[in-house]
């Protein structure tokens, strides 16, 4: 992860903490064409994983972690990132496995900030 990777790690740990109230505890971020792919790990807090662990718990914890991501960036587009990468946010995609606590983000950009960046 080279020094623009690992800042833009800080602005999506930064930016779900504000709008969610936690962000992950670790990010790796790789820019790959017009994609920042974060592997994050540390994503629930213990409520969470309490839900969890009731029937059903881990399926509706999913899709609810999924959906309300997706809707946060919509909802509070991510103008930072935007002004740091010099890039339009463009779209959003996100899947979780909770039992692990490993979830995984693709911030989908205008520009190829692969080339821009390394």
């Amino acid at each position: 992860m080279n020094k623009y990777e690992a800042e833009f790690s800080n602005l999506v740990k930064a930016f779900r903490k504000r709008h969610m109230g936690k962000g992950p505890g670790k990010i790796n971020t790789t820019f790959c064409k017009n994609w920042a792919i974060c592997e994050m790990e540390g994503n629930l807090s213990p409520v969470e994983k309490f839900i969890a662990a009731a029937d059903n718990g881990e399926q509706m914890l999913r899709a609810a972690r999924t959906e309300m991501v997706k809707d946060m960036y919509k909802k509070n587009h991510p103008v930072e990132m935007e002004e740091f990468l010099g890039s339009t946010f463009v779209d959003l995609y996100v899947d979780i496995d909770i039992e692990k606590d490993f979830g995984m983000s693709v911030f989908v950009f205008s520009d190829n900030i692969q080339e821009k960046f390394s």
